[in-house]
């Protein structure tokens, strides 16, 4: 016997864990099965010949233990794995033969492992939700839900068709963001390096010149103060580059805590022009998951509890918290989306025609692929209003500094043009 620690959540969409003494993992799928509990998470006991397996022979006055590192798979893969089992599934090919040839052919280790762990319990007896609710690190409480859904009204292919459709999608939105944001960042990353250039080793050399130049004389104020900036860099380059670091270092911890998690997602979504984006992303992600889910026939309280766990926002997460009470009371969804002022009224609009026509998947997928054409038109009109905005400042703040070095230069021309003009003329 031995103990498997799971997670699972009701018809009601509550969540629960606790600790299972069975003999193996598909009896401890079984088990939270019969008491009426849907598993998201099994986590087996690690065989002692197992964990050593990973761990190099090193000398035992070091006392450190180095593991080889388990793989990773990335979404991409797993939209390409979904995709198609899905076709050989639809073709009328039987699940466990897919799996075989799938396994066969992929080149990511750590999916072929994974797809041997599923074929394995399939042929145990377990179902192909129990198999893949045992890698929770790989298969999310979305896959694994719609998959159930799929298998209880024998649409398999069609579910694992649409996962794989919310997949690309989520990765063709968060592909063009990247693409969006690429050219600024590049831009910005080589300004401040040129800027720390000129600032920390070009413009003390000015200085040197201005002195031996103007003989005493005092430099003009705006000159003055680009070189008590250039000084200050610097004096202090390692203080700064100090505080700068610890600003990367810090400022991920923050955000990783509760309080500073809440706030960071509550500036995402009130910044200009960048929170519109995150809004119009969120409102997206939210609609296409809770529409995928309803439509493969996951019952509406285990869906919002998903959707909240798959948010990546906590703000709306709270949303979808006040929307899950409203419907577990008998209320409606369009209710605490209005109330929210997060989503546009529209939104809430043609939510509440969705509940009262019953098309509510229908229209919550027409609502996804509406905020996925306005998320591509608001990156476009970012991306766009970008490039002037960082152009002209990189051109004043150059243009500020070129300007200052010449000052001291033209009022010195001016001084010795003055100087030959009165002595021509006391001469004469």
């Amino acid at each position: 016997m031995s103990s498997y620690c799971y997670e699972a959540v009701d018809a009601g969409g509550l969540k629960t864990q606790g600790t299972l003494d069975v003999t193996d993992q598909s009896e401890a799928l079984r088990r939270i099965k019969e008491m009426g509990l849907f598993p998201t998470k099994v986590a087996p006991p690690t065989p002692f010949r197992r964990r050593q397996r990973k761990v190099f022979a090193v000398p035992k006055m070091l006392k450190l233990q180095v593991r080889m590192p388990a793989g990773r798979i990335k979404p991409v893969v797993l939209a390409v794995f979904t995709r198609q089992l899905a076709t050989l599934i639809d073709v009328g090919m039987p699940l466990m033969r897919g799996l075989r040839i799938l396994q066969e052919q992929t080149e990511n280790r750590a999916l072929r492992r994974v797809i041997t762990d599923v074929a394995a319990a399939i042929e145990g007896g377990g179902t192909l939700t129990e198999a893949l609710a045992a890698h929770p690190r790989v298969f999310s409480p979305l896959y694994v839900n719609m998959v159930k859904a799929g298998e209880m009204g024998g649409v398999l292919e069609v579910a694992l068709r649409r996962q794989a459709e919310f997949m690309e999608k989520a990765l063709k939105i968060k592909g063009k963001i990247k693409a969006a944001m690429f050219y600024p960042v590049a831009v910005l990353v080589v300004a401040t390096g040129i800027l720390a250039l000129l600032t920390v080793f070009v413009i003390p050399r000015f200085q040197a010149i201005f002195d031996g130049l103007l003989n005493g004389r005092p430099m003009p104020p705006f000159t003055v103060l680009v070189l008590k900036i250039s000084d200050v860099f610097k004096s202090h380059f390692l203080t700064v580059g100090m505080v700068g670091l610890a600003l990367a270092v810090v400022l991920p911890i923050l955000v990783r805590t509760r309080r500073g998690r809440r706030w960071f997602d509550r500036f995402k979504l009130i910044m200009p022009v960048v929170g519109t984006v995150c809004r119009k992303v969120v409102l997206s992600r939210f609609a296409r998951t809770l529409g995928t889910l309803l439509g493969s026939g996951v019952p509406i309280l285990q869906a919002l509890t998903i959707v909240k766990e798959t948010a990546g926002n906590v703000i709306v997460g709270g949303v979808i918290s006040k929307i899950h009470d409203s419907v577990k009371e008998g209320g409606s969804i369009a209710g605490p989306l209005k109330e929210s002022r997060i989503f546009p009224a529209m939104v809430s609009g043609m939510v509440d025609v969705g509940e009262q026509t019953g098309a509510l998947p229908d229209m919550l997928m027409r609502i996804a692929d509406t905020s996925d054409e306005e998320v591509d038109n608001a990156v476009s009109a970012m991306t766009s209003l970008l490039e002037p905005v960082m152009i002209i400042f990189l051109a004043i703040v150059v243009g500020s500094i070129v300007i200052a070095m010449f000052l001291p230069l033209i009022a010195l021309i001016g001084g010795d043009v003055i100087g030959v003009g009165a002595g021509a003329g006391g001469g004469s």
